[in-house]
């Protein structure tokens, strides 16, 4: 190959990972350790009526959860708080975005006792925190400020 092309198909290439890099991130379709971010919305002088929010809509908390298959545990906290994390046992885990986690003493501290495909599965049986998710890009600009994200239930 000459200079020239080879220089050509750099500034092709070196762009098309970095978008590709960007899109997984903003996704969260690769994470580490088999974790998984949920990312909440709060409303703010206002109630929910459904999905819908008639005060202002607000990032609220983010809660990580990190499946540890072998034990049959998933840990959980919420990221920038200062308690500490929890822990749901007796877990069924097929992987970091797979499992389901029988009621326990900690329930009340998480939003979800279980994650299909990586999204958090809702049951008003569980003792779980009320929530609202949207995804990682809409909660990123709804704390830079802006006022509107989709949000996910």
């Amino acid at each position: 190959m000459i200079q020239p092309q080879r220089f050509k198909v750099r500034w092709v290439a070196i762009p098309l990972v970095l978008c590709f890099a960007f899109f997984v991130w903003t996704t969260d379709k690769v994470t580490l350790q088999g974790e998984r971010t949920i990312y909440t919305v709060d409303c703010r002088g206002g109630s929910w009526e459904g999905n819908r929010c008639a005060g202002e809509i607000v990032a609220g908390a983010r809660y990580r959860y990190r499946a540890l298959k072998l034990r049959g545990e998933v840990l959980f906290w919420t990221l920038g708080e200062q308690e500490p994390s929890a822990k749901l046992t007796g877990c069924k885990i097929e992987d970091g975005r797979n499992w389901i986690c029988p009621v326990s003493v900690e329930a009340p501290r998480s939003v979800t006792l279980a994650l299909h495909k990586g999204e958090p599965l809702h049951n008003p049986a569980w003792p779980t925190r009320a929530f609202h998710s949207t995804s990682k890009v809409g909660w990123l600009l709804l704390d830079m400020g802006f006022k509107f994200a989709p949000v996910i239930d």
